[in-house]
């Protein structure tokens, strides 16, 4: 025991040495390959745009072309698992100017060594509120790459939702299952939840208005494709997504990692109030209960998807109680009716929109 102890000291000690080691070999790796990289063909791996009226950032990528034939129902296993891989292993390229234009104003970024850039617009004139369309380029290359760009600016509420195993069955809870699910399907065959699309586009109409969504998730950025083409397909309401780094980011807390992504998207929006959507298999609920404590008034209603054992669930009922002292409901639910039920009880959807997510679950259990 004493032993052991003493080896998770040591590696404490020397995981950031470690870690400052890798970074300075990839540095210097990048370094050798990233200006050979930017002398042949490449292109740009947009994300979705995510703002307001005065201000929209946009984030992408840029990357050495890779070849990825559409996903279908009747993909073969391993030919799902080589693209995964493909996805993983992507080649990026750093110190490439990007320019975007949204709306007619543009602006400029530069690739960092991992090919991510980040443009930032603040155009002199407001952007209306709703979906826009920006222009982006890569400095002395021919062609245009398109990206959308999510502008809110009257919405009633806003939705947070995690993605795995709240959306997307990923079986989080297992690992042997979660890495079959995840390593060997691609965007047709993954399966959401019962009911879960019906729920999240009641929760996003409002009349002639959207309600904004936004997806958190663990994921990797190299995965964004198969995400927004799997909600895409399965007719969930798309939103901007906020996904990780690969590497030692992706390996680091979940919890801290997206606590602050949360945080962003509620500074962002100072007077829009939130639904925060999520699931028991993780860390969800702790982080939910923190939010609501840290933002009196601004949060709506807590669901979280029970995919977990009862052991689990007592936690998770401790947190309620919590949660409920602030003023704010903690659904834990087997499924989307238990909360499209507290949803229409709240007035966040209309008793039309429950009887489409009733029927969504009933047909799912019927199939």
């Amino acid at each position: 025991m004493a032993r052991v102890s003493a080896f998770k000291t040591a590696f404490k000690v020397l995981l950031p040495v470690l870690e400052r080691a890798v970074v300075a070999l990839d540095h210097a790796v990048s370094g050798y390959v990233q200006p050979r990289r930017a002398r042949g063909k490449m292109i740009l791996q947009p994300y979705v745009g995510w703002g307001t009226p005065q201000q929209a950032e946009l984030t992408g990528r840029v990357l050495l072309p890779r070849t990825l034939a559409p996903a279908k129902k009747g993909d073969a296993r391993w030919r799902n698992f080589r693209n995964i891989l493909r996805r993983l292993f992507s080649r990026e390229v750093g110190g490439v100017k990007v320019t975007g234009v949204l709306n007619g104003f543009s602006v400029s970024g530069v690739s960092d060594h991992d090919g991510y850039f980040t443009l930032m617009f603040e155009p002199p004139t407001p952007l209306p509120g709703g979906w826009h369309e920006a222009s982006l380029s890569i400095e002395g290359r021919e062609g245009t790459t398109r990206a959308r760009v999510q502008v809110v600016s009257d919405a009633r509420f806003g939705i947070i939702s995690d993605l795995d195993d709240t959306v997307i069955q990923s079986d989080v809870t297992s690992l042997p299952r979660m890495l079959m699910t995840s390593l060997t399907g691609n965007a047709r065959t993954r399966l959401p939840f019962a009911g879960v699309g019906a729920l999240y586009r009641a929760l996003t109409r409002d009349g002639e208005t959207r309600n904004p969504i936004f997806y958190v998730s663990s994921s990797p950025w190299n995965f964004f494709d198969l995400l927004w083409q799997f909600l895409d397909y399965r007719r969930i309401p798309l939103g901007p997504m906020f996904l990780r780094n690969w590497g030692f980011d992706l390996l680091g807390g979940h919890g801290g990692y997206k606590h602050g992504v949360i945080e962003r998207i509620l500074a962002r929006y100072p007077t829009l109030n939130f639904v925060l959507v999520g699931d028991s298999g993780e860390k969800d609920p702790e982080i939910y209960a923190e939010v609501v404590r840290k933002h009196p008034g601004r949060i709506l209603a807590v669901y979280i998807r029970d995919v977990t054992e009862a052991g689990r669930d007592e936690g998770v009922g401790k947190l309620r109680a919590e949660v409920r002292k602030d003023g704010v409901d903690l659904v834990l639910a087997s499924d989307s009716l238990n909360a499209a039920s507290h949803a229409m009880a709240m007035g966040l959807i209309t008793p039309g929109e429950f009887r489409s997510v009733l029927t969504s679950v009933a047909r799912s259990y019927e199939s």
